[in-house]
């Protein structure tokens, strides 16, 4: 990973054009060739991004201090730069991944053998669906054939739903797949998550284990 503290301006042009005026900012490249230039504040999210594969030029005599970057739909990030403060690379290695536990993993499985728990009409396209920010838990398509990427939780947090807004940012990306629309599933919801989703336009899904593993409830019947 190379990281890059420099005053820059920053210049969209794709699908639309966007452009940040001179600022110090931090900018990432990473070994899979993606960027992201970042503000010192909005958490993890970057002001832009040109995500892989894509390809970095960096400028040299007159042009010198100008990255353009370019993805495989010809759309451009070009970063001006005036000053680089820092300038370093670090090898990270391979990420050995987030690791559920047995309870989510659990969840994963039996909701992805049982996906038309989440509607009828719903059918599996692969569990762990893999990006280039890690893997989406279950990417599905919904009774009218649209993607719908599920990020399952054992406590639904608003971590969580940040979690799954980053995967359907990059999953509308992709033009096989968009529209993309996102469920967040867990056995419980705090209210935060669920306010954060509602106005997101991700919509929660309350999943109870035992019936998932097809376990009776034990509570007494009148029929």
């Amino acid at each position: 990973m190379r990281l890059v503290i420099a005053r820059c301006s920053v210049d969209y042009a794709g699908r639309l054009t966007a452009h940040l005026p001179s600022a110090p900012r931090l900018i990432l490249v990473k070994a899979d060739g993606s960027v992201s230039i970042h503000a010192d504040d909005r958490a993890y999210k970057p002001l832009n991004w040109m995500s892989p594969p894509c390809t970095l030029k960096e400028g040299t005599g007159e042009d010198a201090g100008v990255w353009t970057v370019v993805n495989k739909a010809g759309e451009k990030l070009i970063i001006t730069m005036e000053e680089i403060l820092h300038d370093s690379s670090h090898e990270l290695g391979v990420d050995p991944g987030l690791i559920k536990d047995g309870v989510e993993a659990h969840l994963q499985e039996l909701l992805a053998d049982r996906i038309e728990t989440l509607g009828e009409g719903y059918t599996l396209i692969r569990r762990e669906y893999m990006t280039a920010i890690g893997p989406v838990d279950i990417l599905c398509r919904d009774a009218d054939g649209q993607t719908v990427a599920v990020e399952i939780k054992r406590r639904g947090e608003i971590d969580g739903v940040e979690q799954l807004t980053r995967y359907l940012e990059l999953l509308n990306r992709d033009p096989h797949l968009a529209p993309v629309r996102g469920v967040f599933a867990a056995q419980e919801i705090k209210p935060q998550a669920r306010v954060l989703a509602t106005d997101r336009g991700i919509n929660c899904h309350i999943l109870d284990y035992d019936a998932l593993r097809g376990i009776e409830d034990d509570k007494l019947r009148l029929f």
